[in-house]
């Protein structure tokens, strides 16, 4: 899937004018303010009335929120009514929340709790679940495990992996953490000020980055980890 123009305006100030291509998986790495998130709310049809988007893709693929692209945000605990039972957020049958929850290894018992009582990593899967619920062919994923602790992030990074190869969807991963990037994507997206600065294999850029602002991404990364470990 190639997305070959974003260009999103703001009084006609260019804030993102980017281009890439999702062969299976791509990370979109950027410090905050970067252009991820306004890049992210582009392809969802999110963006404020305010700003003006052209947005370019290949003509085979219909670019359609809740149908052909499906979106996992970035905390689980607010992406949820806490007031209503698991069950009655979903839209599919009963059937079919089943066999979801069976793909997202969790018990069916949970559907009839509520949010709260669900641990993160239990929440998670019922949001990467209702992202599925539309069987999508694209997976929008909003930075899904900052909220997690070390060891869920794995499962669950582990989790969406499996489901790639069982389902057969893309991911664009937006993200500010390189070892998560890594973990999950086979290709990456470096942007700055809206602008692509690198973008190559994942490996090819995680072993010899060509940009200084991609050296201080994985710094950074690595003094954070060490950090929490």
């Amino acid at each position: 899937m190639k997305i070959s123009k974003i260009q999103i305006t703001l009084e006609e100030q260019i804030l993102v004018d980017i281009g890439f291509e999702i062969s299976t998986s791509l990370a979109l790495v950027g410090q905050s303010g970067s252009g991820k998130s306004l890049t992210l709310k582009a392809l969802l049809g999110m963006l404020p009335s305010s700003m003006k988007c052209t947005l370019e893709y290949d003509a085979k693929f219909e670019l359609q929120a809740g149908k052909t692209v499906s979106f996992v945000p970035q905390n689980p605990f607010t992406a949820l009514s806490p007031l209503t039972k698991i069950k009655k957020q979903f839209f599919a049958s009963k059937q079919r929340v089943a066999e979801l929850f069976k793909q997202v290894d969790l018990d069916e018992e949970l559907l009839e709790r509520f949010a709260p009582e669900l641990s993160g990593g239990q929440l998670q899967r019922v949001v990467i679940a209702m992202a599925l619920e539309s069987s999508p062919k694209l997976l929008l994923l909003d930075e899904p495990t900052t909220a997690l602790d070390p060891k869920t992030r794995v499962i669950i990074l582990d989790l969406l992996k499996d489901l790639q190869k069982k389902f057969g969807f893309k991911i664009l991963f937006v993200t500010h953490d390189m070892y998560s990037a890594e973990a999950l994507c086979e290709d990456i997206c470096v942007i700055k000020n809206g602008r692509v600065v690198e973008s190559a294999k994942m490996q090819e850029v995680m072993r010899n980055p060509q940009q200084s602002y991609t050296k201080t991404l994985i710094e950074a990364n690595f003094a954070n980890r060490e950090f929490r470990n």
